[in-house]
C-alpha cells in the first residue's frame, strides 16, 4: 500500500515566516494512526473511485495530492461523480487556481523521498507544498477545523490569525522526539527542516 504524506507550508516571503498545518488523529474515527499528530494532508495513493476509468486519470501525483488537499483542508467531499465518468481535472477550478499557481511560481511541490512505515508496512511518498502566504490565505478561506479523520492543530499567536505551527526549530524538535506522531510525518518534518533552504528559498 502506497501513501502521500504532504507537508502543507504557509511561507509569507515579506518577513520570512512560515508555518505548517498539523492535524490530530482522532482515535474514534480512523483506523490506524489514533492518538497520532500527523502532517495534512495525507492520504493513500489510489483512484477516486474503482470504475476502471479513474485508473489512468487519478493515478498520478499531483491530482491525487490536489483530492487531498480538497477533502482534508476544506472538508470537500469524496464523492466527485467519478463512479459515471472521469474527474475533469482541467475544468476544476481549485485544480486550475492550483495549477496556475504552481506555474507563476507561488506554489513549489517537491519530492524528498519514499519511506515505509515498520508497523503497518505503508509505503508513504513525502512530499512538501509551499503556498505563498497570499495564496494560501486566498485558497483556504474556509481551512476547517475539523474533518473526517480528526482536527487541525491550532496555535494560538496572539491574532487569532494562525494557521499551523511555526516552521522552527523548537517545535520540529518537540513534534519529531518528543510528541506522539506518526513516523511518516516525523521524518517528513525533519527532512522539510533540513532542506529548509531550498523549500523557502
Amino acid at each position: 500500500m502506497a501513501a502521500i504524506s504532504t507537508l502543507a507550508i504557509r511561507h509569507d516571503r515579506s518577513s520570512g515566516d512560515a508555518e505548517f498545518v498539523l492535524h490530530w488523529r482522532d482515535p474514534d474515527k480512523v483506523a490506524s494512526g489514533g492518538n497520532l499528530y500527523q502532517v495534512m494532508p495525507v492520504g493513500m495513493f489510489q483512484p477516486s473511485h474503482d470504475a476502471p476509468w479513474n485508473e489512468a486519470n487519478d493515478f498520478d501525483l499531483w491530482h491525487s495530492l490536489v483530492r487531498e488537499l480538497s477533502e482534508e483542508l476544506l472538508g470537500s467531499t469524496e464523492d466527485y461523480g467519478s463512479s459515471q465518468r472521469p474527474i475533469d481535472y482541467e475544468a476544476w477550478e481549485f485544480n486550475k487556481t492550483l495549477q496556475h499557481a504552481r506555474e507563476q511560481g507561488t506554489l513549489r511541490v517537491y519530492w524528498l523521498g519514499l519511506g515505509m512505515d515498520p508497523l503497518t508496512f505503508v509505503t508513504d511518498m513525502l512530499t512538501v507544498a509551499v503556498f505563498d502566504a497570499d495564496l494560501f490565505d486566498q485558497t483556504f478561506q474556509r481551512l476547517v477545523t475539523t474533518n473526517d479523520e480528526g482536527h487541525r492543530v491550532e496555535f494560538e499567536d496572539g491574532t487569532g490569525r494562525a494557521a499551523g505551527i511555526p516552521f522552527r526549530a523548537d517545535h520540529v524538535m518537540r513534534l519529531t522526539h518528543d510528541e506522539p506522531m506518526q513516523p511518516a510525518g516525523a521524518a517528513l518534518l525533519h527532512l522539510a527542516w533540513k532542506n529548509r533552504v531550498v523549500l523557502l528559498g
